[in-house]
């Protein structure tokens, strides 16, 4: 899930703060609990635990949270290969601060904090086709062609299931960086490939 980062100059004074979503201050939890209601009414707030989710908060001088997004990871089976994959969920930006450049600031923190997690493979999610422009400026990949699968094997739900306009967009961590042959051989094993997620019935499609 994710939705309406902004983009934009006049940004409030902020700092980011991260948290294992088990010990984020229940202060925090619940303004985002309540972005989240506002941005995906009905949706449950929080993550499957077995998803070791990690709370990235961008919160105000005054204590607001003015985007919060969170950080799952599980191990995935692909083309005969098991790679540490990482994604982003439920990147969302207070209403009133959206065009300030919150989303961007929060995202690319967001970035640097995975890019440095030791034996990270890479980082794989899906966001509304409008929204990918957003992720690309942010340094992620579209894969073409390329479906999540997520849910479980026995209830699938995938990124080209019917009402979706998703685009996948991916980094790869390789030995020898992000643009080096590791990331591109690993660009190349998921492009216009169906990618068994598989997150389970919580985060369906992270």
């Amino acid at each position: 899930m994710i939705a309406g980062p902004g983009s934009g100059a006049h940004a409030p004074v902020t700092r980011v703060l991260g948290f294992a979503e088990a010990e984020l201050p229940a202060a925090l939890a619940a303004q985002v609990a309540a972005l989240e209601a506002e941005a995906w009414p009905g949706a449950t707030p929080g993550h499957d635990p077995s998803l070791a989710p990690r709370a990235l908060l961008l919160v105000t001088a005054d204590g607001i949270v003015a985007a919060s997004l969170a950080l799952l990871f599980k191990e995935i089976r692909h083309g005969g290969r098991t790679y540490r994959a990482a994604g982003l969920s439920s990147v969302v930006t207070r209403r009133a601060l959206r065009g300030r450049g919150c989303g961007a600031r929060l995202v690319a923190a967001a970035r640097r904090e995975l890019a440095a997690v030791p034996g990270l493979d890479l980082v794989l999610f899906s966001c509304d086709r409008p929204l990918a422009p957003f992720y690309e400026a942010a340094g992620f990949t579209r894969l073409p062609g390329a479906v999540l699968v997520g849910g479980t094997p026995e209830e699938p739900l995938a990124t080209d299931g019917p009402g979706f306009d998703k685009e996948v967009l991916a980094e790869f961590l390789g030995a020898n960086g992000p643009d080096g042959p590791d990331a591109r051989a690993g660009a190349a094993a998921f492009a216009g490939t169906r990618i068994a997620l598989h997150p389970g019935l919580v985060d369906r499609l992270w």
